[in-house]
């Protein structure tokens, strides 16, 4: 967030190619021409543990312009001494995405990407009510077994397929007491799944150049998405990781949902 609030910080990142602004098509774009649509960061070297070996991901945070403003706006108050705006920038939430490229992401001709919607309980608490959390450690592993030419996009504002990290809380909390994870959130009010990925696109246009990917998921719908804000995908690889007593139900809820699951389920 400091980047964008220090001018001199942000001159050196864009001078060394290492923050760029996007429109909607995942092209570059100088302030001087149009109005961003995405900023993107990195790489930046991220070392971690896959399937026993260090592995050294590039990361490439990404952030939609419409909420960045808020911050730049912020920032102008921040310069004229505004001690309120410091606060209020502190406490701004923008939702910040990242890709996640393993070492032969930019150079594979056809790579496996898995778009991944965070998941607090499932990725970091290690919950067995979804299945989320193994399919983001297999995502990682299916792409090094290939030769490391794939990413994983991980999308941080789509807890609860959008609802966020409360309302999800209090969905399990229906769902115990009898309803699908689809039928909780329109419960409270909700959509069923108000996740857009969009950002993702631009993201991954801008940096695999044309090429198409290979989308590792089970949902047609990740698939639409995609293909409409220009990314093509050549193909899916079904991704089943995590199946367990615990998130059956979850599971076949799912697949009547269109999820490209198996019938034994």
């Amino acid at each position: 967030m400091f980047s964008y609030v220090d001018a001199s910080i942000r001159k050196k990142l864009e001078k060394d190619d290492r923050l760029v602004d996007l429109d909607q098509e995942g092209n570059l774009v100088s302030k001087d021409e149009t109005e961003p649509y995405l900023t993107l960061l990195g790489p930046i070297p991220l070392p971690r543990i896959i399937h026993g070996r260090e592995v050294v991901l590039s990361w490439y945070p990404f952030v939609r312009r419409i909420q960045l403003s808020n911050v730049l706006d912020s920032a102008k108050q921040v310069d004229k001494g505004n001690g309120d705006a410091f606060r209020d920038l502190l406490q701004t939430n923008m939702s910040v995405n990242s890709l996640l490229a393993c070492p032969g992401f930019l150079s594979s001709e056809n790579p496996l990407v898995r778009v991944h919607s965070c998941c607090m309980t499932g990725d970091v608490f290690g919950s067995r009510r979804c299945e989320c959390g193994p399919q983001l450690e297999s995502a990682f592993e299916r792409i090094m077994e290939e030769g490391g030419g794939g990413a994983v996009v991980y999308m941080s504002g789509h807890e609860g397929r959008g609802i966020g990290l409360w309302a999800k809380a209090v969905t399990y909390l229906l769902q115990d007491d009898g309803q699908d994870t689809y039928q909780a959130n329109v419960s409270l009010g909700l959509p069923e799944d108000s996740r857009d990925f969009t950002d993702a696109a631009v993201a991954l246009r801008y940096l695999v150049k044309g090429r198409s990917i290979r989308l590792m998921s089970n949902n047609p719908l990740k698939v639409e998405h995609l293909e409409r804000a220009g990314q093509k995908v050549s193909g899916t690889v079904p991704h089943l990781a995590g199946v367990c007593d615990h998130n059956l139900r979850y599971m076949r809820s799912k697949r009547l949902k269109g999820h490209k699951l198996p019938p034994e389920l």
